[in-house]
């Protein structure tokens, strides 16, 4: 008797255990129209619960001195809970059936406005100075990475400057090659210097044929004009002329900052407290022709507060339709519960009949 309650309480526990894994897995692949339907779920534990306590009462009751001559019937013992757990598994499914699972196709029509945006970025060998962490090129980095994540609906190209200028990725909206080529930036990569009006000329150049009803700069530099055959004033003329808005930002700490000042002959940078020198007058004016900006990072996290109000003053207008599809998926549960059922009326009304 003992031993039939307990194994009908492992067959109660196993089926309560088969409904919350068929819910855990379906739950998020489908909507369901008549969700209410689940609190019938609340009837298989029960239904255990019954089948626990009526174990035994059931059937006539022997009192024996010894059973050992009926080992073998521990299977039969076993197999004759197994209609529980076909029966709570059908009855599981019925009720998936019931609730009207549906998968749903959608998509989206976006219409924007369109905003086009270069990021222009000085990558001198100053930038390696270590008055942010770690310095100023890694954070630099890292912030305009969260930045274009942070504009999925924009076209962002890239520009690298020294002494020269080039672009380093033009204007895209597969931002993923836009972060991987924005990782690989490193000094030295082409003549050194700082040739602001440049990198702004290269910058402005990739906007030059673009039709966005907005188009941006975002010129990044930590020192001053010293190379180059276009100066800052110049380039904020043509990118005036070409209704492009530029965003400057100085990148430094104030004072004396731990910065490279020459490289050891194993090829490491030797470092110097220096004084951090930007050319804001030049940098405030780029902005002031070109109706842009002007800010003053002297950490990581000003640099960070900066590009989220840049990306504040540059929102994207999006207009979104959006159209869905609903398909019926309740026929296979359907199916397969009522099979479920179906064997369990089976497997006791002829298999368990032929048991010892």
């Amino acid at each position: 008797m003992r031993k039939q309650q307990n194994i009908a309480l492992i067959f109660a526990v196993l089926g309560s255990v088969v409904v919350a894994a068929i819910w855990y897995f379906y739950k998020d692949s489908y909507t369901f129209q008549d969700p209410w339907v689940f609190w019938l779920l609340l009837l298989i534990p029960v239904m255990g619960i019954y089948d626990w306590t009526s174990a035994g009462k059931r059937h006539p009751k022997i009192f024996l001195s010894s059973y050992s001559l009926f080992d073998k019937s521990k299977t039969s013992s076993v197999l004759v809970r197994l209609p529980f757990l076909l029966r709570s598994a059908g009855i599981a499914l019925l009720i998936f059936a019931l609730a009207r699972p549906q998968s749903q196709l959608s998509w989206q029509d976006v219409t924007t406005e369109g905003i086009d945006i270069i990021i222009a970025m000085d990558v001198s060998v100053s930038m390696l100075a270590r008055d942010f962490e770690p310095d100023r090129l890694v954070s630099s980095k890292l912030v305009a990475e969260n930045f274009i994540k942070a504009r999925p609906n924009d076209r962002i190209g890239l520009v690298v400057y020294e002494g020269e200028s080039f672009t380093q990725c033009p204007l895209t909206t597969d931002h993923k090659v836009l972060i991987d080529l924005l990782r690989e930036i490193k000094p030295g990569m082409v003549e050194g210097g700082t040739a602001i009006g440049m990198g702004l000329a290269t910058s402005v150049n990739r906007l030059r044929e673009s039709e966005a009803k907005s188009k941006v700069v975002i010129l990044l530099t930590d020192g001053d004009n010293n190379a180059g055959s276009i100066s800052p004033t110049t380039a904020a003329e043509i990118a005036r002329e070409y209704g492009v808005r530029v965003y400057t930002v100085g990148v430094g700490s104030r004072g004396k900052a731990l910065s490279p000042v020459g490289i050891y002959p194993d090829g490491r940078y030797r470092f110097e407290y220096t004084d951090v020198r930007i050319d804001e007058d030049a940098l405030k004016e780029i902005a002031d022709m070109t109706g842009g900006k002007y800010f003053r990072a002297t950490d990581g996290d000003a640099l960070n507060t900066i590009y989220q109000e840049i990306d504040r003053l540059e929102k994207t207008k999006i207009s979104v339709t959006e159209h869905s599809r609903h398909a019926e998926k309740f026929f296979w549960f359907a199916v397969i519960g009522g099979c479920l059922v179906f064997s369990e009326f089976f497997f006791r009304s002829l298999i368990l009949q032929t048991l010892p």
